[in-house]
């Protein structure tokens, strides 16, 4: 990984500078206190289970409370270990892709070569939709099973599949706002990489501007 004195001497956008400069330090400060993988990769794993887990009652509670504390209360209550789960599973293996992608946009030279490396990250995210479709359509299979009441795998993923459908036809539909806003909360963890370049680039701007405006000032 370049060094941050190598940064510094490439010829690029100041923003594009300052963004390099942090996502480095970012990366620095990963590979300094990761430790070695085997003990690193269980408490990413952990973490993201407990994450995906989190995110998944917050949305359930704030989107079907009646679902949370109803009669399924048994099978939405047992369906967040292999949420939990297999989501973590998604964010820990995507979590090292995206570090190897920083790794190589920090080699880039051009705004446009950078952006396209990190946009991988919206890839990624877009993946974990239909990962999230598969996770809960063969998590409520295996439950279905649990619970003696079997379920074909294949009816439950026309039962989510139906939703998506339905509210990329009718989003503002009561019920498609539901399910979008539930899926955005249960997909938070996929998006960190995202919101992460995205904070970056805009302190990038922010710190570019306050000294843009300091020898404006002085000038």
């Amino acid at each position: 990984m370049p060094t941050l004195n190598t940064l510094r001497k490439l010829r690029m956008r100041p923003v594009m500078a300052i963004w390099k400069r942090s996502l480095a330090r970012l990366l620095d400060y990963y590979e300094t206190n990761r430790g070695s993988l085997i003990s690193f990769f269980p408490k990413l794993f952990l973490f993201f289970t407990l994450l995906n887990m989190s995110c998944y009652w917050l949305a359930l509670l704030t989107a079907y409370p009646e679902e949370a504390f109803g009669d399924e209360r048994i099978h939405y209550f047992m369906l967040q270990f292999p949420v939990g789960i297999l989501g973590a599973l998604f964010d820990s293996l995507s979590f090292f892709i995206t570090v190897w992608i920083a790794k190589r946009a920090l080699k880039t030279t051009s705004l446009a070569s950078y952006i396209a490396h990190l946009s991988v990250d919206i890839v990624i995210a877009i993946v974990a939709t239909w990962w999230v479709l598969f996770v809960f359509s063969f998590s409520g299979w295996l439950i279905s099973f649990i619970q003696q009441s079997p379920e074909s795998l294949t009816n439950r993923a026309e039962v989510y599949e139906s939703r998506v459908i339905a509210a990329v036809k009718d989003p503002v539909n009561k019920d498609s706002l539901k399910n979008i806003y539930f899926g955005v909360v249960v997909g938070i963890s996929a998006m960190l990489p995202t919101f992460t370049h995205l904070f970056l680039s805009v302190r990038a701007i922010g710190i570019y501007l306050r000294k843009y405006a300091q020898r404006w000032r002085l000038g």
